[in-house]
């Protein structure tokens, strides 16, 4: 279930050739040669390893280019690349590319950057120098059941805890897990505008202009209080994360207290119960959670043919990768087939387009607003198998070839319901759902002498969990990056 996430489209370019960015040994000979570096502890390192944007190269994979098999006619070949890299790899490992004082292997190993000498290595040998050092009380040096204490009441309930209920407690892992499940319940975690609520921000990308139902702005388009309902409804309780992918059903919200319940209408019982401007349009059947509902459609496809802005925003917001950033390439043999002729096959696009494009044909059988010709009679929202081809006139006759199948992380998937079970069932969906929330409570992503406890968390979350998020949070408030002050 662990899609290697490939980064040869970036250090791959090393082979200097037209099509050398699909080449697909670096990725496992780096992780065979580094296989304790951080960078391979989730099976994907990034482009960005060696290159700043493919295919220039930043400081490090400059050397190790200038080491690869020289004197050797380019382009190589993907076995004489295969061949050569080990070498060169070794021939720089005590080489100082960015030259602030580090070897790249230590930079390699400790989980910084050996391009960048801004970035340099933090001890990861476990050994506190702190020794005895306890402000108010606390063991920095250890994980603090009263510190986690004090940290779950004003993370999860919004409010420390009092003298009374400090004294009270007993310091066992019993009391801490009570304590969040008290918490996990509280307003202030999963209310309206709660903790998660707002985790959702980045996903929804709300606009009060363009909002429909309850406080809509002046041009009414979509309502995405459906969106922040069904978010917080799937995250909470003992509910499986995946359905933000998969789930046919949608969720309706009241207040005081908040209480959130499933509906599943057609779209339209759903005009006739809530009226045309809020009504979710997309049938049973051909719905996958959070990204066939009206509001991503409407914000994201809006009047687009080929909309790789919508698969963008879903593979960044769910699975954590974003291709703007060089992340998450995986490129598929023979694209982008530029069907829309936007020019993508140029090398330079085609780095990201030969993921971007296979994961994006499934989104585009989804109307958004409309678009293309005879935009009059287009019903928008809705799932239209036909819908690519009405843009035959502003994108080409080609346009109208763009398959509904796609591929996601080099596996097929014959439209977007397959392309939700197949991203909700992957590494990167767990660890995207997993990063959020430790972002959330820490501040920031797992640091690098973090990554085994968030590799623990987000396995378990899959593995022993089913995905359910409340289970998650009771695994990250006992991890020492949680609970070391």
């Amino acid at each position: 279930m662990s899609p290697r996430l490939s980064w040869a489209s970036g250090i791959a370019v090393l082979l200097w050739g037209a099509t050398a960015w699909a080449m697909p040994p670096a990725p496992a000979t780096f992780c065979e040669l580094y296989s304790d570096a951080p960078a391979c502890a989730q099976g994907a390192a990034q482009c960005t390893t060696c290159h700043t944007v493919p295919p220039a190269l930043n400081l490090y994979g400059g050397q190790i280019s200038d080491s690869l098999l020289v004197g050797d006619a380019r382009p190589l070949t993907e076995a004489g690349f295969r061949e050569g890299l080990p070498a060169a790899l070794s021939t720089v490992e005590e080489l100082d590319a960015d030259g602030d004082g580090f070897t790249n292997l230590a930079e390699l190993l400790a989980g910084s950057d050996p391009a960048l000498p801004s970035v340099v290595p933090v001890s990861l040998d476990g050994v506190c120098d702190a020794t005895g050092f306890r402000p108010s009380g606390l063991d920095v040096c250890a994980f603090d059941p009263a510190y986690v204490f004090k940290k779950i009441r004003i993370d999860f309930c919004g409010i420390a805890p009092t003298y009374e209920e400090m004294q009270a407690f007993d310091g066992t892992p019993d009391a801490l897990h009570a304590a969040l499940d008290e918490c996990l319940d509280s307003e202030f975690w999963r209310g309206k505008d709660g903790v998660v609520w707002n985790l959702a921000n980045r996903k929804i990308k709300p606009i009060q202009a363009i909002k429909s139902g309850a406080g809509a702005g002046p041009i009414p388009l979509a309502d995405y209080d459906d969106d922040y309902n069904f978010f917080v409804y799937v995250n909470t309780d003992d509910r499986d994360a995946r359905d933000l992918l998969t789930a046919q059903y949608f969720v309706e919200r009241s207040d005081n207290p908040t209480v959130y319940t499933e509906w599943n209408r057609t779209p339209i019982q759903d005009i006739n119960v809530r009226d045309y401007l809020v009504a979710q349009a997309v049938v049973n059947g051909r719905r996958a959670g959070m990204v066939t509902h009206r509001w991503f459609l409407m914000s994201n496809t809006m009047f687009t043919g080929i909309p790789r802005t919508t698969a963008a925003q879903a593979y960044r917001s769910y699975l954590g990768f974003d291709i703007a950033r060089l992340e998450g390439l995986s490129p598929v043999a023979g694209e982008p087939k530029d069907y829309d002729n936007k020019g993508v096959q140029r090398e330079e696009c085609a780095i990201c387009h030969s993921t971007l494009d296979p994961l994006t044909y499934p989104f585009s059988t989804y109307e958004g607003i409309g678009g293309g010709a005879d935009i009059g009679e287009v019903v928008p929202f809705i799932y239209n198998p036909g819908r690519i081809a009405r843009f035959r006139e502003v994108d080409g006759d080609s346009v109208a070839n763009t398959p509904e199948a796609g591929v996601l992380f080099g596996e097929p998937v014959a439209n977007l319901k397959e392309w939700g079970q197949v991203a909700s069932n992957s590494d990167p969906f767990a660890q995207a759902i997993v990063a959020d929330f430790w972002k959330l409570l820490l501040g920031d992503g797992p640091q690098p002498n973090e990554l085994a406890e968030y590799e623990r968390v987000w396995r378990r979350l899959m593995e022993e969990h089913e995905y359910r998020t409340e289970k998650m949070l009771h695994d990250l408030v006992m991890t020492e990056a949680y609970g070391v002050p």
